[in-house]
């Protein structure tokens, strides 16, 4: 009897799960960004790179640490000095100058690494290990291409004589064993050149040094110098990234790394102020975060307004009691800065939303046939496909008139929708249904046939043993 029972209900829970939680729907609630004043954080800056202004901010030239914020002028120092195809290996000194608790990579001493691959170590999860190998790597480059003795110079102006002079070493004795400081010579340069007022290097990673300091405002004019890279803005969109094998790592996806900006999954957040006004954002390309106990947590983000200005936006300082908060509290700062970005300059240039320009992380050959991430200053050309359904002749057949109210809701029904859309599915649950109804019906009957068997029986008059 018990078994027959938990047949029947298990029966009783497939039909419901059938016809029932198949057509559930879940969504995300549309939610509204804080105001600004409830933003907890040591600045923020926002510049709009087009018209070379800051056009929202608090306390944005305010001296802070940018904790992994400082590998947006690494990337872009690898990619400037160094090519994408090439191949470092792994030294000593690079990874004896990480600390334990450093965000790594990956990467070993010995390790030979293309370099492509550590741009990806070095932004995704934002390995310290791939910082110093990356950081090598230019100042021997800088030796190699644009030597002391010669009259070549390289993306910064100079050529290794200025490492010679800035250190105060042989280039032998820099090659050997000041490597690191040199690469932060170069960094310091290059945020010199590109108009940065209170920012010093230290180290290519971030690790604290109080030494190691700049402002939310050089982080924005950073960011909108490497973002004139169209490699960088593949890395710093790129959701997600695959290493392949190496000497040491002898099979490909030897690790899976994802993004840790997370508005780059959910641009949308951003398409709002907290009063629900439209902020005008069409586009988050991508940026770098940043955290440490002393820096706080910070990001700092290339975007893109519905009018054309690429707008960088970077917030620094945001205490450990928030750390939750960062992605509202971003897409907060965000959202106001692009609306101020768009009161200046109401003109529509690129048209869609934030969903029509996320780049797809996949191989070229799977990429779309247009690409959603748009540069800033390219023409629109073919960007917005062609419907490619045909516009009905004037003699087609006219539409037929519209049903009434009940015959609307039969046609649009979800089973009725289901049935049209999967034919051969759904004839198959529909067999499926009528055969657990059946089955239901069966063991309905034989349950009450067992139980009016038992009610027929009677109970046998105890008979006493022996002559009577």
């Amino acid at each position: 009897m018990k078994k027959l029972l938990s047949v029947f209900v298990t029966c009783q829970i497939v039909i419901l799960s059938l016809t029932g939680q198949v057509f559930a729907k879940i969504e995300q609630p549309q939610l509204r960004v804080p105001p600004l004043e409830n933003v907890h954080c040591a600045s923020y800056c926002v510049y709009d790179k087009t018209d070379d202004e800051i056009i929202l901010g608090s306390n944005p030239d305010e001296q802070i640490y940018p904790a992994s914020q400082t590998k947006i002028m690494t990337c872009q120092l690898g990619l400037d000095y160094l090519n994408l195809d090439d191949y470092l290996t792994v030294s000593s000194n690079a990874m004896g100058a990480i600390t334990s608790d450093s965000s790594i990579m990956g990467v070993s001493v010995g390790e030979i690494v293309q370099v492509s691959e550590l741009l990806y170590g070095l932004m995704l999860p934002s390995g310290n290990d791939a910082a110093n190998v990356i950081a090598e790597g230019v100042v021997d480059a800088m030796f190699e291409n644009y030597p002391a003795s010669g009259t070549d110079v390289g993306p910064d102006g100079v050529n290794a004589q200025y490492l010679i002079d800035q250190l105060g070493k042989t280039e032998e004795e820099i090659k050997a064993n000041y490597k690191l400081r040199a690469f932060a010579c170069i960094m310091n340069l290059r945020a010199s050149n590109i108009g940065c007022t209170n920012t010093h290097f230290v180290n290519a990673s971030g690790l604290h040094d109080d030494q190691h300091y700049t402002t939310a405002h050089d982080l924005a004019l950073m960011m909108g110098k490497a973002s004139e890279n169209e490699d960088f803005k593949i890395l710093i969109s790129t959701e997600s990234h695959i290493f392949k094998a190496t000497n040491r790592h002898n099979v490909d996806a030897w690790k899976y790394v994802k993004n840790s900006d997370y508005l780059l999954f959910d641009p949308w957040l951003a398409t709002q102020t907290g009063e629900g006004i439209d902020s005008h954002l069409i586009a988050i390309i991508g940026g770098k975060t940043g955290t440490t106990s002393m820096a706080g947590k910070g990001l700092t983000l290339s975007t893109v307004n519905a009018n054309g200005h690429e707008v960088m936006v970077s917030i620094c300082g945001i205490p450990a009691d928030y750390y939750f908060y960062t992605t509202m509290y971003a897409a907060s700062v965000t959202a106001y800065g692009h609306l101020e970005c768009w009161n200046r300059h109401p003109e529509t240039v690129l048209p869609g939303t934030t969903g029509d320009y996320r780049y797809v992380n996949a191989p070229a050959s799977q990429q779309p046939q247009y690409d959603s991430l748009i540069f800033p200053g390219d023409e629109l050309v073919n960007y917005i496909q062609e419907d490619p359904t045909p516009t009905p002749s004037p003699t087609a057949t006219p539409t037929p008139a519209p049903l009434d109210e009940v015959g609307d809701k039969v046609k649009t029904h979800p089973l009725v929708l289901f049935a049209k859309e999967q034919p051969v599915v759904a004839g198959i649950c529909a067999v499926i249904i009528l055969a657990i109804i059946i089955i239901n019906i069966l063991l309905f009957i034989r349950i009450n046939q067992m139980k009016n068997a038992r009610r027929c029986r009677r109970p046998r008059p105890n008979r006493p043993s022996g002559p009577i």
